[in-house]
């Protein structure tokens, strides 16, 4: 075999202290790695573009358990993902911009002024938090619940601890249920709220069962909490450290949807994505048999000097369409519209509402650990008069 011994190993602690530069030394020196952990681990933009586009021999079908449709194929694919791309169109984000519009205003207008605040758990979270269970059309005394929730989500995926990652799953399928049962019994009135529309659903003639209601749900949940608190927090942070790209988001705000894709490549949110061969290929010169597992390192892909001149930089000019910020190929995020529309709101409610972004001065901002990315904390000053910004 290729792989007799591991290439690396992800769970090393040069590696969870600073994910971002062990995975650029690594698409630099094995670009293809093997671990015991991961299998197969691809570094490079062209081997990720290559198992995005082909659905054929790179498939999704990698969880123990109901995911829909991310752990799905065609033709099962394509009916679940006709099914849920309309809760992410046009008219679901116009309908629902306001609120998001309001939650971040409010939470932009209770944050202190002049002083440091811990922007991850106290702006970023709260913001991730408060806008699903809003988008949902959850109870407010939910987010307490979805925070613990990230928490054990995520100590249990680092320590591939299965048991654990099994009872984590089912915790939320209670979440779940008892929503379902609020609803049929009349607790629930608004009847066009995410979950009330998912029950009405149908998939090849029949309503969505309700392991499949929940697996969409904790998908959407799970991904979009932790997504947001991340790219929030990266957003905030990389405009401490740049006040001069601050400033010209303030004066032109039309520029911040390009700005913040942007900057998302240079320090992404999501690391991680899996496939499984369907027969055996060979990928950066090594040779991979049928049935073994892939892991998409996004966060390098998007780093790569290969398909990014200067990488590291800041760039206005990039060509969008190699971003993999939200993939690429059939499993395209179909969130991608609320993701964007909820960053682009609340960057702009963050710096109309400001004059300054600064980091603590002094204090450094250490790293999430894998599977998390962005900060485990970054105290940031937010400059301002917060008393003309109440509503």
């Amino acid at each position: 075999m290729d792989h007799e011994k591991s290439d690396w190993d992800p769970r090393a602690q040069n590696v969870l202290d600073d994910q971002m530069k062990a995975y650029d030394e690594m698409r630099r020196k094995c670009p293809v790695a093997h671990s015991d952990f991961h299998q197969w681990s691809l570094f490079r933009h062209e081997d990720v573009m290559e198992v995005l586009l082909d659905p054929d021999i790179f498939s999704n079908e990698v969880s123990t358990h109901v995911s829909v449709p991310n752990s799905m194929d065609p033709p099962e694919h394509t009916y679940y993902r006709q099914l849920i791309e309309p809760f992410f169109d046009e008219e679901s984000m116009a309908a629902f911009e306001p609120h998001c519009r309001t939650i971040a205003a409010r939470l932009v207008a209770a944050v202190p002024r002049n002083e440091p605040i811990e922007f991850i758990a106290d702006f970023a979270m709260q913001f991730a938090l408060k806008v699903q269970c809003a988008f949902l059309g959850w109870p407010e005394q939910m987010q307490e619940t979805l925070g613990r929730w990230m928490q054990k989500n995520h100590a249990a995926t680092l320590a591939r601890d299965r048991d654990e990652m099994a009872a984590v799953a089912e915790e939320f399928a209670g979440f779940v249920r008892q929503l379902l049962e609020n609803r049929r019994a009349g607790v629930q009135s608004d009847s066009q709220d995410v979950v009330s529309r998912l029950m009405r659903c149908e998939v090849k003639g029949r309503p969505l069962l309700e392991s499949e209601i929940i697996s969409i749900l904790r998908n959407w949940t799970g991904g979009e909490v932790g997504t947001i608190t991340a790219s929030v927090g990266i957003l905030g942070h990389y405009l401490a450290e740049n006040p001069n790209l601050q400033q010209e988001l303030r004066r032109d705000p039309s520029k911040l949807p390009y700005a913040i894709d942007e900057i998302l490549r240079l320090h992404g949110p999501l690391v991680t994505n899996r496939r499984k061969t369907r027969c055996p290929v060979t990928l950066g010169g090594r040779q991979i048999e049928a049935g073994e597992r892939l892991t998409i390192f996004w966060v390098s892909a998007n780093r790569d000097e290969e398909a990014f001149e200067a990488p590291e930089e800041f760039r206005w000019d990039r060509d969008p369409s190699k971003n993999l910020l939200y993939g690429a190929g059939i499993h395209v995020c179909p969130g991608a519209p609320l993701a964007r529309m909820e960053l682009r709101i609340i960057m702009e409610e963050l710096l109309a509402n400001s004059s300054g972004l600064t980091l603590e001065p002094g204090r450094r901002a250490p790293k999430a650990i894998y599977p998390a990315s962005g900060y485990a904390q970054a105290h940031i000053i937010i400059a301002g008069d917060r008393a003309q910004h109440e509503i």
